[in-house]
């Protein structure tokens, strides 16, 4: 699948990317939520770049298992 219509099946916001803290604020989406005991929820975010890293893993780990993974729509 291609990489612009990956991007728009998340929703985007400004945020903090979980790999790359030093930018600063960019267009993130939401990728994950931590939920711990004793300090309640935390997002986790990932910039355009990380999204796409992530979606290649995913489907580089769904050719090797018995289905084909895409991208949920």
């Amino acid at each position: 699948m291609e990489r612009q219509r990956i991007l728009k099946l998340y929703e985007w916001t400004t945020g903090i990317c979980f790999r790359h803290p030093g930018k600063g604020a960019v267009p993130t989406a939401l990728v994950a939520v931590l939920i711990l005991p004793d300090d309640g929820d935390h997002e986790v975010r990932a910039c355009t770049n990380c999204v796409i890293t992530l979606e290649d893993m995913k489907r580089e780990m769904g050719s090797r298992s018995a289905g084909n993974c895409q991208p949920a729509e």
